[in-house]
């Protein structure tokens, strides 16, 4: 309970390091994955696993349940391949082939049916799944058409049929290979590579999507962050932002506020302003590398896991610090300015620029990026060079 920062739950049926976890949005349920190879899922009102996915084979680094309807999981591992799995029969839907080295990270988009992953083959693979979907929800409508479907205890909901991803490669930064699909021999059209962004020069260990825009932002061991925007069969390097000072572990794009969020292995963490070229504010560890950031899903919070632990914190305040005037004004601070409000007309206007607005960088080094499109910048387990 971070609220009262006090352990509840300790699950201990992994064999060894656990890297990967994530809570299911309405179920009591959450999955894991680690170094022995395997994604297990748990309920944590029971307080024990409910079973275990093999075939993996090797270190797995993250897990996710499907943001929506879909009874799915995806996982990313060392292996070099991302698998998707049907947590309700059980059974693995696809696994997708196609990176050369450690597949660092695998997200599904929030919205639509794609997925990104992030590997240190240095490129960030963007995948169509829509087959997939239309395939299974198909399936769906098949057994119920014939009274045989249903959502609920360990049934078929969305089809249990094992599938191969068909890895099929494209060549290019931001160039697409859904056109390919039709080159695949067996016809299996499930997933297929969408874009293959190409732009860092060494491992990229993170990536994610925006959650309402055409976006991908990246983190990498060239200690670079790039944004990347999708738009129709294109992709394309908008921005890089530099600063960090050792290999970049995580990036995400703020759920609420227009800013990238970044940690690093050089023990701090960066928060950039993507409407304004400011430098970015970092705030450092003493002796702690940053390995993983999240958001809570509704609330304005977030969470950074570094060497010895984890904390959680906010950007900034809910409400703005206010006074009230006997002459019906009321002044207060919001975004870098001391703003008056007129009770009476509703007249709202800044009245001057605060002095410390945006320029301490508590504590952290300073930043810079570069853009072809013009954005800008605040100031996990496994060692520096990824080795076993």
């Amino acid at each position: 309970d971070y609220r009262m920062e006090i352990l509840l739950e300790s699950f201990e049926e992994h064999e060894g390091p656990v890297r990967g976890i994530d809570f299911h949005k309405t179920q009591p349920l959450f999955v894991s994955g680690g170094d022995d190879y395997k994604v297990k899922v748990w309920n944590y009102q029971n307080r024990r696993c409910l079973y275990t996915l093999h075939g993996h084979l090797d270190y797995i680094r993250t897990v996710y349940f499907h943001p929506n309807q879909y009874p799915w999981i995806l996982s990313a591992s060392d292996d070099q391949t991302v698998r998707i799995w049907n947590w309700q029969s059980r059974t693995c839907l696809l696994v997708l082939t196609g990176h050369n080295h450690y597949v660092m990270c695998a997200q599904w988009h929030p919205t639509e049916d794609l997925i990104l992953s992030a590997s240190l083959d240095q490129t960030i693979r963007v995948w169509d799944i829509s087959g997939l979907r239309k395939r299974n929800t198909s399936i769906v409508a098949d057994e119920m058409s014939i009274g045989g479907g249903g959502f609920g205890g360990g049934s078929l909901s969305f089809g249990g049929a094992k599938g191969m991803g068909s890895g099929l490669d494209s060549s290019g930064a931001g160039t697409s290979a859904s056109a390919s699909a039709a080159a695949d021999p067996f016809g299996n059209i499930d997933a297929v590579v969408k874009f293959v962004l190409e732009g860092h020069s060494r491992g990229v260990n993170w990536a994610s999507f925006h959650p309402t825009m055409s976006l991908v932002v990246s983190g990498a061991d060239d200690r670079e962050i790039k944004v990347w925007r999708m738009s129709g069969s294109r992709a394309w390097e908008t921005t890089t932002y530099r600063g960090h000072l050792n290999n970049v572990s995580c990036a995400l794009f703020h759920a609420k506020e227009n800013v990238i969020i970044s940690n690093s292995e050089d023990k701090t963490l960066r928060v950039w302003d993507i409407s304004r070229n400011h430098a970015p504010l970092a705030f450092r560890r003493d002796n702690d590398r940053y390995w993983i950031l999240a958001q809570h899903p509704r609330l304005n919070l977030l969470a950074a896991g570094h060497d010895n632990g984890m904390f959680i914190f906010k950007l900034s305040r809910e409400r703005p610090a206010f006074y009230y005037m006997p002459n019906d004004a009321v002044y207060y601070f919001n975004e870098g300015y001391i703003r008056v409000y007129a009770i009476n007309t509703g007249n709202d206007r800044a009245l001057m620029p605060s002095r410390g607005s945006l320029s301490s960088s508590g504590g952290g080094g300073g930043g810079s990026h570069s853009s072809s499109s013009g954005m800008g910048g605040i100031g996990g387990i496994g060692g520096s060079e990824h080795s076993k």
